[in-house]
């Protein structure tokens, strides 16, 4: 195996770490330098350069330092920046969490969800996952760690400071029975009672809102509190799952989100929708 699949084969990106890696990156590109003088400049070899700008390894202060020489990036408030973010990313990277049994894709995810302040989710087939109850997460997957896992990650609602969580609905998730009817109404009336937490929004697009351009994926968009991180946006479509973090992508998906919180019923409407359903079942 060579050095750049065996790269690839145990890399580990962060938030934090493409921000900064982007950020070097951005800056020998500026200075007209190629991975290989950087790598000449570290005594390292040119793949180390490359994780380092993907942001695939915690980078250390010596060798942000030595970069920012080559690149001719003296600025106090620049470098200063640059070794705050790469402090900031080991830290986070010694972090072991509960979610390191899980399968890699939603790994990933949970790993952002657990450091994020705040989450915008849209859902047009499911109760999204962080106020989803135990009978109705057995009904989606009759999986006791999977089950376990997703009530784990429930707590960021309850930490302090609790997560800050904007849900909004379609309908149709609110329609499909999981797990029963018994199920679903204890579902329906748990999201009434959490709809009342203020660090929760939660609104319904009716079936009588019509089409709307959001119904073809669920879209969840991550805001974080650590200094230069972007917002992180993850979408689920049928069988994959797609991300961006930051630029133009993250934007458009967060205007897609912005007009269905306009099209939806208001979170008191929304509520007062959920409580009359859940009277129906």
């Amino acid at each position: 195996m060579t050095e750049d699949q065996s790269a690839q084969d145990n890399r580990v990106s962060t938030v934090l770490g493409r921000r900064l890696g982007g950020e070097l990156l951005q800056l020998r590109t500026q200075a007209g330098f190629t991975q290989g003088q950087a790598a000449k400049a570290l005594t390292a070899s040119t793949a180390k350069v490359a994780k380092m700008e993907r942001g695939w390894v915690p980078m250390r202060d010596p060798d942000i330092r030595a970069l920012c020489e080559l690149y001719g990036v003296a600025e106090p408030t620049v470098v200063g920046g640059l070794l705050e973010l790469a402090r900031l990313d080991r830290e986070r990277r010694k972090v072991k969490g509960w979610w390191n049994d899980l399968p890699k894709n939603m790994k990933a995810y949970i790993e952002l969800e657990n450091v994020a302040t705040s989450i915008k989710t849209w859902q047009v087939s499911y109760v999204p996952g962080l106020l989803q109850t135990p009978d109705y997460i057995r009904g989606l997957r009759p999986d006791e760690h999977f089950v376990a896992a997703r009530i784990e990650r429930q707590r960021r609602l309850v930490d302090s400071p609790p997560l800050t969580l904007w849900a909004v609905m379609h309908e149709a998730a609110l329609r499909c029975v999981v797990g029963g009817r018994d199920v679903m109404g204890g579902q329906l009336e748990h999201l009434v009672q959490v709809s009342r937490k203020p660090n929760i929004t939660l609104q319904v697009l009716p079936f009588s809102a019509g089409t709307h351009a959001a119904l073809g994926a669920a879209i969840n968009i991550l805001s974080f509190a650590d200094s230069g991180a972007m917002d992180v946006m993850y979408m689920e479509v049928p069988l994959t799952q797609r991300w961006a973090e930051g630029g133009e992508e993250t934007a458009r998906h967060a205007a897609l989100f912005d007009d269905v919180t306009k099209a939806a019923l208001s979170p008191a409407d929304s509520r007062a929708f959920i409580s009359a359903m859940s009277k129906e079942t």
